[in-house]
């Protein structure tokens, strides 16, 4: 009788323990980080400094005029020059002065009173004007009998007739095309300033000395 062998049973290989499985990572290495996005911060005093009148711009600064500057302009102008020709003629020379907002404030109020005493003076010369119309003025001169002056009467001497009556007209007011030879009425015209023009009328008499020789 064949013998009867007991075969023990095969013991079963333990599981493995299985933990939570780990996410992969979609990330590799080689990859570049995303760019984060900055707010641009403003500052004040730089912006401030840029935009300064004193700064130059475009290879020129403004500076406002504060006497004549030939082949420049006038005082109270607004000019652009080179920032050397400022920093070492214009401003240590007191001929300009920096473009800051203050001063332009300041020249603004000087041009309007400027243009209301260009009006009162304009309105002061047109009655001075209507005032000599309504006059005349007398020069002695000696002629001879035929009316000819021996000598002439200039601007001059028509300028101080007319101080004589109170009128302030200097010599250079006087229009005429030159001097007057003849005894006679003239009307001169006299030029008074800005757009203001007058005429007066002239006698040009014989002298007290020769109505009496007569």
């Amino acid at each position: 009788m064949a013998k009867m062998t007991d075969k023990k049973p095969a013991k079963a290989k333990p599981k493995a323990k299985s933990g939570p499985k780990k996410a992969k990572s979609s990330a590799s290495p080689s990859s570049k980080a995303t760019p984060v996005m900055v707010a641009t911060v403003r500052q004040p005093g730089v912006e401030r400094r840029k935009n300064h009148p004193t700064r130059a711009k475009d290879g020129y600064m403004q500076v406002l005029l504060t006497h004549v500057v030939p082949h420049f302009g006038k005082p109270g102008e607004l000019v652009k020059v080179r920032p050397g020709f400022a920093r070492n003629y214009l401003l240590p020379q007191g001929l300009a002065t920096f473009a800051t907002p203050h001063n332009l404030r300041i020249v603004e109020k000087h041009r309007e009173r400027l243009v209301q005493l260009e009006q009162a003076k304009r309105a002061d010369l047109i009655g001075l004007a209507q005032q000599i119309m309504q006059r005349s003025i007398t020069i002695e001169a000696n002629a001879n009998p035929e009316g000819h002056l021996y000598g002439s009467v200039n601007a001059d001497q028509i300028s101080d007739a007319l101080k004589a009556d109170n009128f302030p007209i200097e010599a250079e007011n006087v229009r005429i095309e030159g001097p007057l030879r003849e005894l006679g009425l003239y009307t001169i015209k006299l030029h008074l300033g800005q757009d203001v023009d007058t005429e007066v009328k002239l006698w040009v008499v014989p002298s007290h000395n020769e109505e009496a020789l007569v």
